[in-house]
This record gives C-alpha cells, structure tokens and sequence, in this order.
C-alpha cells in the first residue's frame, strides 16, 4: 500500500492552517509575491474593457464612456499611494479599453443597405479583386447603386462577377447590373455575428453581379499598391504555375485568391491552415533570414565586423524587411501582431536588452488592441496571442537550460534535439490554439502535431528563405530560380497535408463550446502562463472547465433561420434534421458545424422520423419530447388547430390572432424582427427561447427591424432595374 510521505502531509497541513486563521492576508501575500508580473496583466485588464463593449446588449453613450476613463483616471491619481492602487489601476485599464472600442466603432461607422436592392445598375470605384475559380470577386466603392441616395451608400459593397466585357483591375471604374443585401445575421443565438465581422471592414453589403461587367474609365493612383500587389501575386503564379504558384502568392503576398478550395481543405484537415495566414512564423522567419544573413555576410568582413555594430546593422534590415513585409501582405491582425513583436525584439537588440520575454508580448498585445479593438473577438487575435504567449512563458521558464543543451553532443544530437524542439513547440502551440479553433471552427485536427513536425522545417529551412531571395530579386527580374526552388519546398509541404489529411480520423468534429467555456479556457490558460508561483497550476483545472463545456451545454432542440426559409430539429441521438437538404445550405452547414456533426437529415415529408418524436403531414410536422408539443404548421390551414392544443408554435407565416394553448409563439413577424430563433426544452421547467438579436442586442452594426417610410421608398425604388 502507498503511504503519503510525512513530510507532505505536515507541509499540507501548515499551508491549510495558514490559510483558515487569515485567508485574506495569505491572498495579499500571495500577490504580492507575483508583483513583478502584474503588467503582464494590462493588456488583460485592457482587453477585458473591450469584451465588455461587446457583451453589452445596447451602444453605450460616449460621453458616459469616457467620464468612466476620467473618473478612473482621477481616482489612480488621487489614491497612487494607498492599497487601492492596484484596483484603480485595473479600473483605469479597463475603463480605457472600453473607451477606445466605442470610439473605434464610432470612427468606423457608416452606412448599412437596409434591405435587399437590386436588380439595379451600381457604379463604383473596385478598390479590390479576389480571384475565385469560377467568379471575380469584387470589393467596390459605390457611386451610386439604384434609388440609394448617396448619404445612404455604403462605403464598400462585395460583389461576384462571373464575366467581364474586359480585364479588371483595382482603380478601375465599372458599371454592372448587381443585386445586394446587408450582410447575414447570426445563424443561431451566440453563434458567429457576421455583420459585426462586416461593420469593421466597412462592408455595407454582400451581393453578385447578372452580367458581364463594364469598365467606365481607370485611375491606377486610386489604388496604386493594391495594383501593384495584385500583378506581383500574378507575376509569382504565372512564373512558379499553379498550383504551388497561387500558394506562394499568399505567403509573399498575403493573397489567398488563388488557392484551390482542396488545397485550404487539405491544410485544414492536417492542421497545417495556419500556415496561409501571415503571423510569426512568417514573420519571425522573414525577418530571422535578413538579419542573420546580413549579420553573417558582414561577419566575413573583419575590418567592418570589429569597428562597427554589424548585429545592430542587421537588427535595422531586419526591422525594414519586416516593415515591408507587412505592408506588402495587406496587414491583417496576425500580421501586425508578429510585426509588433519582431520590431520589439530588434528594438531591444539595439538597446543591448532582452528581447523575448512575456512583457514584449504584454506591450504588442496592447498595441494591436490599442490600434484595433475589434481583433480581441476575432480567431486571429485569439489563436496568434494564445500561441506565442504559452510558447513565450515556456521559453521563459525552461528555455536556457534547452538552449544549453542543443549546444552540446555531436550533430545527429543536435538534429533530435531540433526535431524534440519542433515537436513541443507544436504541442505547446496547438494546445493554446485548440479550444479557440473549436470555439470557432468545430473542429480539431487530431494528426496537426504530425503534419506540423514534418511541415515547419520545410517552410523553415527551405520554403521562406527561398521565397525571401525571390522577392529581393524580383526588381531585377532574376526570380525564377528563387521561385522554382520556392515551389519544390511548396510541393512538399502539401504532399505533407495530403498524407495527414487523408490519414483515418485526422479531424476531430466538436460540439459548439458556449461562451463561458472560452472564458474559462482564457482566464485559466492565463493563470497559468502569466504566474510563476505554484498556484500557477490552478489555471489548469479552469481550463479543464472550460474544455468540457461543449459537452455539458446543451444544445437547442429546434433552430429557424432569421428568414424563415429552414429548420433544424435535434434527434435523440444527437444528430440533426433539416427541414430541407437543398435551400439555405450556408445556414445548414453553421448549424451542423455548431452541432458537431458531418452530415444532416432531411425530416420526413410525410410519416414519422427514425427516432419517433418528429411527424410530418401536408399540414406541418408535430414534435413531441418528454410530453411537449412543439407544432411546425405549414400553412394558415393547420396553424388554428396548432394553437388550441401545442405548448410551443413555430409558423413561417406571421400569425395575427391569438394562441390559447402556446406558451411561446414564432412566427415571421418575430423572425423578421429578432433573427434566427433557438429551443430549448428542460424536461421540468419547459421550453426557453432564445433570439439571435435578443442575444446581442442592438448594436451599430445590427440593422434597424422596422423601416422609415423613406426607407420603404428607397426599396422600392431601388428594386427596379
């Protein structure tokens, strides 16, 4: 039998002691130990300011805003020499997040369609092209879009053209008969809000064009640099072919557009997405080549090597190619994120400090929220920051005796020791990125540490450096070789994700996670990377939490979309019915990822389905679970029968008299007004109903439910060609 060492025991038992005779006096102790590292905590106290802007269900007024900031402000002011001090100062950090994401939406806002327009002719300025196999994509300014009145045009609208009376390109002015909308709204309660994601890019509206397109005139200084991004991702695709060229294209260039959908498939099966997207690996592998390749070549020069400060020389190239870099691929979240830690590293080279620690992480991530509040709730920020502030904390705590020891032993040791370094490295990585890309996505690559460990030297070694020599030779025109060398690498890389992808159970379907797990998955991962005491291992029982909160939520038993057009209703098994395989397969596809499931069913037509709860007529369908009576009509005919005998009535078309029977009713008016609805049924209290509008509130980006009557007429208006 194992017996708990006495010395154990006796050390648990002063430490309880301790902790019943003065709990809180433990706690101050307890945190004033970690003070060194609370600045590592502003930009969670920042950040928290800004989640709590998007949490509200309303706009907060600014000018209760920013009195908040002051008053926080004053208050550190006044009582910087108290104990209070550190609770100002995180009301102050707060205060301030808040503050900037409401001014930030301010400073973004503008115009929204407010319906449907078109058939209609638009005219506008295409300030961007995104090449698709069968369609141009088309980001356009509009002049003038129909019976919209220009205060009311938004600032840019996205539409897809499948001809074109002649080539397009960015700066030129075109006309084409188009039909848009406003973007969609969530397609469940909490699930992904697609028109806040829009509201920031300044996007008022989605549609596709019913003919070729006309070219009314060009102004290449409207676009100059997304003309000249635009032939140079054409230029590598043309000279490396396809379809390793249009993968090059996205790492030089950040354009993704000419990427085969099986290609972005393959990568995300095999956990090897990440590497499309351009964030520190790129960076810190673009920027590492310039400096050590500039520090060395200098290194052969004694004279120059002795007198001057060549690594500081090289911290400056490095800086400037980062720089460039950055500019050149369109400066997304993660780009600007790997960008600001890259220059804080070279910036500490040049003041003689260290460059890689948690408070370098600490000060990007409060500039990148500073810069763009909206990043906290988007995946890039999330799964870029989750990732390197684990893989920075390791560094910290055991990243010196790991350096020491890949020094030492003969060149096969160092190899393994590389490839162990590659291995934790991914782990630690896909550890802190998992629970966001199932928050997200749904889903888990289950083999991503396989593609990753044979992937990474690939692109490290070969693939960035080759595409790097490429870039810097391409004013001359002697890219081909670089380029030639590039795609090899590229080849290899997707040979990879092919293998891995196809390996049996590679991806890993994942019930949606409320938001309170991500909390706790957050909070907890926190904890654990920003403390150094032993109370850091606290954090992981918090993200054990949150880990299993998609399998403790529950998820709704019957969903409608915002239009009325399908629903869902959940099996016993687990599985999904919809009510249509065939319409609303953008919405279905949502609903099935948030459920963690493949494939759905289509619900019988006429009969019972497999599991016995949902049956169907030319009438409507009748769901019954655990003695309630959920009525789906499907015309006027059966809806008064519906209402005198189900607890709950779900109607696509609006209902105007009373039901007697119904706790709840749903009908078009409701959808129309409130958004996609979701059900769920507790056994014992009943069904609880929930709004994809009332979830959120209304917010600048939702769109007003009840037009003006001006509105009525710029629809109507609009709508004719």
């Amino acid at each position: 039998m194992y017996h708990i060492p006495a010395r154990l025991t006796r050390r648990v038992g002063i430490a309880v002691l301790a902790m019943l005779r003065d709990p809180f006096g433990l706690l101050l102790g307890a945190l004033q130990a970690e003070r060194a590292r609370f600045f590592y905590f502003a930009p969670v106290l920042f950040g928290a300011g800004i989640a709590f802007y998007f949490a509200l269900p309303f706009e907060p007024p600014i000018g209760a805003v920013l009195a908040a900031a002051g008053f926080s402000l004053f208050a550190f002011a006044m009582l910087r020499h108290t104990v209070l001090r550190p609770a100002c100062m995180a009301l102050l950090l707060a205060s301030c997040g808040l503050s900037l994401a409401t001014l930030q939406t301010e400073r973004v806002r503008a115009p929204i369609l407010p319906a449907q327009v078109g058939p209609a002719q638009l005219e506008g300025l295409v300030r961007k092209v995104e090449r698709r196999p069968n369609a141009l994509r088309l980001v356009i300014r509009p002049e003038s879009f129909g019976g919209l009145r220009t205060q009311d045009l938004p600032s840019t609208l996205r539409i897809s053209v499948r001809s074109m009376d002649g080539p397009v390109q960015p700066g030129d002015r075109i006309r084409v008969l188009a039909s848009a909308q406003p973007p969609s709204s969530p397609a469940e309660p909490g699930a992904f809000d697609f028109q806040r994601y829009a509201f920031y890019r300044g996007i008022g509206g989605y549609g596709f064009a019913l003919g070729s397109a006309e070219v009314l005139s060009t102004n290449p200084a409207e676009a100059r640099f997304s003309r000249f991004r635009d032939r140079l991702a054409a230029r590598i695709a043309d000279v490396m072919g396809m379809p390793s060229g249009g993968i090059a294209a996205a790492l030089i260039t950040g354009d993704r557009s000419r990427i085969t959908e099986e290609q972005q498939q393959a990568l995300r099966d095999s956990g090897l997405a990440h590497l499309l997207a351009i964030s520190g690996l790129h960076m810190g592998l673009v920027t590492g080549f310039l400096f050590f390749g500039l520090r060395a070549g200098l290194a052969l020069f004694p004279g120059v090597a002795l007198r001057w400060p060549i690594k500081k020389w090289a911290a400056v190239a490095a800086l400037s190619g980062g720089f460039g870099y950055l500019v050149l691929t369109g400066g997304s979240v993660t780009t600007v994120r790997a960008y600001v830690m890259v220059a804080l590293v070279m910036l500490a080279v040049l003041v003689d400090r260290r460059a890689i620690s948690l408070r370098t992480v600490a000060i990007a991530a409060l500039l990148v929220l500073a810069i763009t509040p909206e990043a906290l709730v988007e995946p890039g920020f999330q799964m870029s920051f989750a990732a390197v502030t684990a893989l920075v904390a390791l560094y910290e705590r055991f990243g010196e005796s790991w350096r020491v020891g890949v020094g030492q032993g003969g060149l096969p040791r160092r190899i393994v020791r590389y490839l162990v370094g590659v291995g934790v490295t991914t782990l630690i990585a896909g550890a802190a990125t998992g629970p966001f890309a199932i928050y997200h996505f749904g889903r888990f690559a289950d083999y991503g540490i396989l593609g990753n460990l044979a992937a990474i030297p690939l692109v490290a070694f070969w693939v960035m450096p080759w595409a790097t020599v490429g870039a810097l030779l391409m004013p001359l025109g002697l890219e081909g070789v670089p380029l030639w060398m590039m795609g090899q690498g590229i080849e290899g890389v997707m040979a990879i994700a092919y293998a891995v992808a196809d390996l049996p159970g590679a991806v890993r379907l994942v019930p949606a996670m409320p938001l309170w797990g991500l909390i706790a998955v957050t909070l907890g991962g926190l904890w654990l990377c920003l403390m150094s005491r032993g109370w850091r291992y606290w954090g992981l029982a918090v993200v054990a939490l949150g880990l299993l909160s998609p399998h403790i939520a529950e998820r709704p038993l019957v969903r409608v979309d915002a239009d009325g057009r399908i629903l869902a209703v959940r099996t016993a098994s687990g599985g999904t019915m919809l009510s249509s395989t065939r319409r609303e397969k953008f919405t279905a596809r949502q609903w099935l990822a948030r459920d963690g499931v493949a494939a759905g069913t289509a619900w019988p037509a006429a009969g019972v389905s497999a599991d016995g709860r949902l049956r169907c007529d030319s009438a409507g369908c009748i769901l019954r679970v655990e003695g309630w009576m959920i009525a789906l009509p499907a015309g006027p005919a059966a809806l008064q029968e519906d209402c005198r005998r189900a607890d709950v009535v779900i109607s696509l078309e609006p209902v105007r008299g009373r039901c007697p029977s119904a706790r709840y009713v749903i009908d078009r008016f409701d959808l129309w007004r409130d958004g996609a609805h979701a059900l769920w049924l507790d056994p014992q209290s009943g069904p609880s109903i929930r709004s994809a509008d009332g979830v959120r509130g209304t917010r600048p980006w939702t769109p007003d439910p009840v037009p003006r009557k001006d509105q009525y007429w710029r629809k109507s208006a609009a709508s004719r060609p």
